[in-house]
Formats: C-alpha cells, sequence, structure tokens
C-alpha cells in the first residue's frame, strides 16, 4: 500500500484518538476546569507519542504553571535535517453549552463532520501527527522534536518564555506550527502572516456604590452608560476600527476572501452588513480589528431599578504586519482615557500582548510542503494570511532565525474553532497527515 491507503487505514484510530482527547476537559483556566484535567491530557500525548518512536518524553512546566510535553525521535542520519512539530493540547472552555448541538466534551459525528471542543483546535492536529507517523512507521527521512504546550488559548506565554530559556532543546531546520489551516475543505494552504494582539481590561468608576435610577436617574453619571459611550468611539459607522493614532487602512495584496465565502463562513444574517470600507482580506489580515470579548455588568434577569456605580469590559485588539503590538497597545490604552465621558474615572489593565508575524517562505521546507499538498490534496497549495494571532511564532522566529517557520493545520472556515459546536472534517486529518508524512519523508535541506 502507499501512504494514502496507509493513512485511510488509520482513521479509525485516529477517530479513538480524538475522542479520549476531545473528552477531557484542558481548559487551563482553573477558574473553571480543575487544573488536572490539563495534566491528563499532556500524559495521553506523551502516551501516544512514546508509541510512535518518541524518547526522552517528558512534562516541562513552564513559567505560567502549565506543562509542555517534549520529546525527540532520531534518524540515524547524522546529515538529516531536524524537524520541530507543534502543536497544543488546551482548548477554549465551551462557552454556552445550551448552544451545542452535542455535548461539547464528546467526539459526535454529525453529516460526516466530527464535533467537539477541541476537535479542530488543536487537538484535531495532534491527531494528525500521530496518523502521519503511523503512517510512515520507520520511513522517517528526518530527526523529529515534538513540543506540544498546555496554555496556547489563555495567551499567558509560558511556551514562549521556555523558548527563549531553553533555545538548544527546540532548535530545529524546519518548524511546523500545526495550529492554522486550510482556505476550505480540501483546498491545501500555507498561512504566512498572522495579525498580532492586545487585549487589555477597562474599569469605569462613576459612583460609590448603587442608587436608585427613579431617585437619582439623570444628574448621576451610569458607568455601563459611560463604558458603553467609550466602546462605541472604537469604532466608526461602517465598521472600521478607529483607534486614535493606529493606522485602519492598509490593504491586502495577497490571495483574496471571496465576500460572498466570508458571509457562509461566518454565519452572517441575511441583510447583516460586513464591516468596514475595505475588501474582507483587507479586514481581516491586514487591518487592525477590535472586539469587546465581554462586560461586567448585571445581567437581565434579576437585574434592579439602579444606576450602576461600575463596569469592566475585555478587549481584543487585532494587531496587522506591520504594527508595533506594544505601540498599539499603548494608542488603545490612550484612546479609552481619552474617549470617557462626563469626568468618570477609567482604568486599564494591559493584559495579553503578542506580535504580528509574518513568515520566510520559498526555502527547501517550503518546497517540499507544497509539492506534498499537491499531492495529498490533488491541487496547488495556497497561501493565506490569518486573523488570529499565535505569539510563539515571532519567538521561533527571533530564536531560530535559520529555521523554515510553516503555518499549517487541520482547521478549516467550517470548523468553528472557539465558538460552540466546533468541529472538524475527519478528510482534513487525513489529507494534511497523508501531506505531512510526505513532507517528512522527502525534506532535505
Amino acid at each position: 500500500m502507499g501512504l494514502r491507503e496507509d493513512v485511510a487505514a488509520l482513521m479509525g484510530r485516529a477517530r479513538t484518538d480524538l475522542a479520549e482527547l476531545v473528552a477531557i476537559p484542558s481548559v487551563a483556566d482553573p477558574r473553571q476546569f480543575p487544573p488536572e484535567e490539563c495534566v491528563k491530557a499532556a500524559n495521553w500525548v506523551v502516551d501516544r507519542f512514546a508509541e510512535a518512536g518518541f524518547t526522552d518524553l517528558a512534562l516541562h512546566e513552564t513559567s505560567d504553571g502549565s506543562q509542555a510535553v517534549y520529546g525527540q525521535r532520531r534518524s540515524g542520519d547524522p546529515d538529516a535535517p531536524t524537524v520541530l512539530l507543534y502543536a497544543h493540547y488546551d482548548v477554549q472552555p465551551p462557552l454556552d453549552e445550551a448552544a451545542w448541538h452535542t455535548p461539547p466534551f464528546t467526539l459526535t459525528e454529525v453529516n460526516g463532520r466530527w464535533y467537539g471542543r477541541g476537535a479542530a483546535d488543536c487537538k484535531g492536529n495532534i491527531v494528525m501527527h500521530l496518523t502521519a507517523l503511523r503512517a510512515l512507521g520507520d520511513d522517517v527521512g528526518v530527526n523529529l522534536k515534538l513540543i506540544v504546550e498546555g496554555s496556547e488559548e489563555q495567551g499567558t506565554g509560558g511556551l514562549e518564555d521556555f523558548v527563549e530559556r531553553h533555545p538548544d532543546l527546540l532548535a530545529a531546520d524546519a518548524i511546523l506550527v500545526c495550529d492554522t489551516g486550510n482556505a476550505a475543505v480540501g483546498v491545501p494552504a500555507a498561512t504566512v502572516t498572522l495579525r498580532g494582539l492586545a487585549n487589555v481590561v477597562v474599569t469605569v468608576d462613576a459612583l460609590a456604590g448603587e442608587v436608585h435610577s427613579g431617585m437619582f436617574g439623570g444628574p448621576a453619571p451610569d458607568a455601563l452608560a459611560a463604558l458603553i459611550q467609550i466602546l462605541s468611539s472604537l469604532r466608526d459607522r461602517v465598521g472600521n476600527t478607529t483607534i486614535t493614532g493606529l493606522d485602519s487602512g492598509q490593504t491586502w495584496s495577497g490571495a483574496p476572501y471571496p465576500a460572498e465565502q466570508f458571509r457562509s463562513d461566518a454565519g452572517l444574517r441575511d441583510g447583516v452588513a460586513l464591516l468596514g470600507d475595505g475588501t474582507v482580506s483587507d479586514m481581516v489580515w491586514a487591518r487592525p480589528a477590535v472586539t469587546v470579548l465581554g462586560i461586567d455588568c448585571p445581567p437581565v434577569v434579576g437585574s434592579a431599578a439602579a444606576i450602576q456605580p461600575h463596569a469592566r469590559a475585555r478587549l481584543n485588539l487585532r494587531v496587522p504586519p506591520g504594527t508595533d503590538a506594544a505601540k498599539a497597545q499603548d494608542a488603545l490604552i490612550a484612546h479609552l482615557h481619552a474617549a470617557a465621558p462626563w469626568g468618570v474615572r477609567v482604568s486599564v489593565e494591559p493584559e495579553a500582548l503578542g506580535q504580528p508575524f509574518e513568515a520566510r517562505t520559498g526555502g527547501p521546507a517550503y518546497r517540499t510542503l507544497e509539492s506534498a499538498m499537491r499531492e495529498a490534496f490533488g491541487r496547488d497549495m495556497a497561501t493565506l494570511g490569518q486573523g488570529g494571532s499565535i505569539p510563539l511564532c515571532n519567538v521561533f522566529a527571533a530564536t531560530y532565525p535559520e529555521a523554515e517557520i510553516i503555518l499549517i493545520g487541520v482547521e478549516e472556515p467550517l470548523a468553528a474553532i472557539h465558538a460552540p459546536n466546533e468541529s472538524v472534517d475527519p478528510g482534513e486529518i487525513a489529507r494534511l497527515a497523508h501531506a505531512e508524512a510526505l513532507f517528512l519523508k522527502h525534506y532535505r535541506r
């Protein structure tokens, strides 16, 4: 049998693996899930990659308290290049469990897709690595290193710090960062740009405590209304991000993202407009975008006739390549202070920060991957931007300037990562496993 047939024969095992891994609620936030669940997921990774021939497998505690799995597998050829395989086992919380059509931590097949939290982001990529290695058996032409982290979704920087403190441990000629995805099901892609991020929490204080809206409403400032006014200043009428001092007019010169495809991928309701005055590609890959992630305020059910003395919101600013994320965060903080109405007190706490990233392409690893993708998918590989952030890529680029950093993965727009009803197309796992197997068999410096 060839590699394609070997991968196909392994897909039953891949589903079993993914079901076991999805069943572990490895959310790296002790406020929501026990930390033991992440340790359980880490040990699962250790056990499975030991079966795939990796040695020196161990859990390494990072500076944020999470556990990173590291191991290696040597080819025996002293001239063989080294490839580092990356993924993460932690997942986003399920959010509104009532919005899930299937149990979030039970892998469930519906209309040919496998549903469950982490099925695509990023446990599907762990299973993809395993499937590729099992299909290859002993026919691996490179030295392998493995790093699977446990706090990527929290953005706390544990692995970034680990890389900087242990540069020799993870040094490689090519680094496969498997945490992105394809343009569509069956359409292979490598991600070549990433927006950075700058998260903040803004708090508004207006009164010493709650007061009755009938007795004091009118002249008494409402902290929640003040917060809403501040947040409304972050976008203009057509939806462009309008943070003072931050350029929001950049354009994307690569492959386009068709507007109708985006509307379908994002699930826009009929009649709802796309935001911004640029193309979809401009808005999602080349320009800054601010999102209100959460607001602390009374819920509708149980709310009282009272003026709110305090309110706060968590904001996420996506920062395009060419813009310094720290300067963008400073601009956001200054804007929030300046936009405060009525003399209310505003404090802003900087949170996560990650620089944008742009990959070098055209080297031997990229050329080998292009060939592997073409054989596995039956079509040429596209190069895309990504609106999300992976700060680790910048640390890899700074620490290993000669390494080729390649971003691929089993995600695609229908996967609904970070949202209820996350899923993966098993065909994407199979095709990516086939492509990765070809890459690991044929890559040479």
